[in-house]
């Protein structure tokens, strides 16, 4: 069987190798200046193939689904999931770095050893000639700083020897966060301040670049990496994203197959494949097997519920998914905000991808219904949708490390909803605070993925806050939260009455016939307070039957439920109120989404202005 691997050849006038082009297998002829990587190898590996044949860099720092199975064979090969898939490491000793002479490996737990794959002939030149210079492999250091230091000391070695003795030497470095962690330049004198020297000197080194070496460093998050070794333009940073559609697929059939599914769930098999996008091929494995095991199948609800808590664990419940059971036709209420969301929703049912924003900012007042009407769009979608928890840690890069590897499930998941709740608090800004910078560093990777073209309609943004004022423009501008969408408390009687009948339902409380009844529009009921008085009304006439000693009333009648109008009391904070309505109305995009009396007030000739100075004088009061 062929591999796909870099060799080197060599140059007519001297010993000296030189990297001139990637083939296929020993022997293989490429035109000067092509690449010979075969189609089925990941596009990552094919990027770190170009990067160093044109000498752009020695060291590669590979970060993401660095952790899960990788193709080892083609996809003719029929292969078994044992045989045709591996580890990382086994992917570059085997495939990448396959006819090199030396690939040396390195991490914290195991410390140096050489990986050959199963060839055990290679194996035993290359623990010869490292015996040669590091004595008798019990003795290899297992210390990060002595193995760094051997490592820097073969390099050097082999960079003096004779030309024609030089050896071409692939160095994998992994779990290389342990290395050189993200910190400060004081912190990093305790924490390995000389194992980062000598990285960024390999990095920068022209001789290494010149001759047949290549370091790899894996990690499962860039953020969890010294910043100055990250940002260094010698050192190539290469994103190993998950599993695409037909890498899954081809790794579920085979896995089925291994694992005795029968031969008529194979097209289960492989609907489940195309549903399993966030997934590892490892963790499609145990999917597989259990429902193999238990002879449920492997498309069913089942798999839904496996799906969510994999993923949801593999994300450290920095993320949580919900499938949406109501649509936008179960919201009261907000006639102009539904009628845009639901245009938007077909756009994206229809494909038509081009027509639908990166994203929304859903605004107003506390209890008005912006997390329920956000799921209900993703309902009417008919897509999941994602609520980002908080993914801030006290640890330094733990915060970004989380939200990249986040961002990296999200990507992979598309078309998917992504609920930010209480979207000013957090998101942070561009400034640095007092939190060495996370708060800039966190803004600075979202509002890079909102803007993203490439996910248009894929990933759909919905921002949520009652203080909209205090997110960063970056976020709120064009191309990225496009469409602001303001909501409000019933305005009229039709809307009130909607919002009792919606509450009731949610609450599974009956209402008699013609309740509510007029309701004073001053008390500015939210949907929250509506769903309180609802259930009062409901206890107030459990109450009464309990104490007459009679069956408990099948629906709230318009004594209790007038009993509990007169025991609610709203709520006092009338100025925070006003501050976050002003706010939504200053932010609305469309004049449609407004009320009849906001659309009059900033339809007046410097209305918005005067409602900006309002906004102003209430907030000086309140901090005051």
């Amino acid at each position: 069987m062929t591999s796909s691997t870099i060799v080197p050849t060599n140059r007519k006038d001297s010993h000296e190798p030189n990297r001139t082009t990637a083939v296929i297998g020993a022997g293989a002829h490429v035109p000067a200046g092509g690449h010979a990587l075969a189609a089925w190898c990941p596009n990552w590996a094919e990027r770190l193939g170009d990067s160093y044949l044109s000498g752009t860099s020695c060291m590669f720092l590979l970060h993401g689904n660095v952790r899960d199975l990788v193709p080892l064979l083609p996809p003719e090969a029929d292969s078994k999931p044992e045989e045709g898939w591996g580890t990382m490491p086994d992917f570059l000793s085997r495939e990448l770095f396959g006819q090199w002479d030396i690939v040396l490996t390195y991490d914290v737990g195991k410390g140096l050893r050489p990986l050959a794959g199963s060839d055990g002939n290679r194996l035993r030149t290359m623990v010869q000639w490292l015996t040669e210079r590091l004595g008798a492999a019990t003795g290899w250091p297992r210390e990060p700083d002595a193995a760094i230091a051997a490592i820097d000391a073969l390099l050097e070695r082999n960079l003096i020897d004779p030309p024609e003795k030089r050896k071409r030497i692939a160095v994998v470095l992994d779990y290389a966060q342990y290395l050189a962690p993200a910190g400060d330049a004081a912190s990093a004198v305790k924490a390995g301040a000389g194992r980062l020297v000598r990285l960024l000197s390999w990095a920068t080194n022209p001789l290494l670049r010149r001759v047949n070496v290549a370091i790899v460093l894996l990690t499962d998050a860039m953020a969890e990496m010294h910043p100055r070794l990250v940002a260094n333009p010698a050192v190539t940073t290469i994103d190993v994203p998950l599993p695409d559609a037909a890498e899954r697929e081809r790794f579920a059939v085979a896995t089925a197959k291994a694992a005795g599914v029968p031969g008529d769930q194979m097209d289960a098999v492989i609907r489940m494949a195309a549903l399993s996008g966030g997934l590892t091929l490892e963790s499609m494995r145990a999917v597989i097997a259990l429902s193999a095991r238990e002879g449920t199948r492997p498309d069913g609800d089942e798999f839904a519920r496996r799906k969510k808590d994999l993923i949801e664990r593999s994300c450290q419940g920095l993320v949580e998914f919900i499938q949406p059971r109501l649509t936008l036709d179960a919201v009261a209420g907000h006639a102009a905000a539904k009628e845009r969301l639901e245009s938007d929703a077909r756009a994206i049912r229809r494909g038509q991808l081009e027509s639908a924003p990166m994203g929304y900012l859903i605004c107003g007042p506390v209890g008005t219904g912006k997390s329920f009407i956000s799921e209900c769009y993703a309902g009417s979608v008919g897509i999941p949708c994602a609520v980002l928890k908080n993914f801030r840690s006290k640890y330094v890069g733990e915060t970004e490390g989380n939200l990249e590897h986040a961002l990296d499930v999200l990507r992979s998941l598309g078309p998917v909803v992504v609920i930010i709740d209480e979207a000013d608090a957090a998101l942070g800004n561009r400034e640095q605070g007092g939190d060495s910078g996370t708060s800039a560093r966190v803004f600075s990777m979202i509002a890079r993925q909102m803007g993203d073209t490439r996910y248009r309609g894929k990933i759909v943004w919905m921002l949520l806050t009652s203080r909209p004022e205090l997110l960063p423009i970056d976020l709120k501008r064009q191309g990225r939260a496009e469409v602001h969408i303001p909501l409000f408390y019933p305005q009229d009687q039709a809307e009130i009455e909607a919002m009792f009948a919606a509450m009731a339902r949610k609450a599974k409380v009956k209402l008699a016939p013609g309740l509510p009844g007029p309701i004073d529009l001053d008390l500015g009921l939210s949907g929250a307070d509506i769903e309180s008085i609802v259930l009062a009304a409901r206890r107030k006439g459990l109450d009464r039957a309990a104490e007459a000693n009679q069956p408990p009333p099948d629906t709230v009648t318009a004594e209790d439920l007038q009993a509990a109008l007169d025991d609610f009391m709203p709520s006092a904070q009338g100025l925070e109120k006003e501050r976050q309505e002003i706010a939504a109305v200053l932010e609305c995009t469309e004049k449609r989404f407004l009320p009849e009396r906001w659309r009059a007030e900033v339809s007046k000739p410097g209305g918005r202005a005067r409602l900006q100075e309002r906004l102003a004088a209430i907030r000086e009061v309140i901090s005051s």
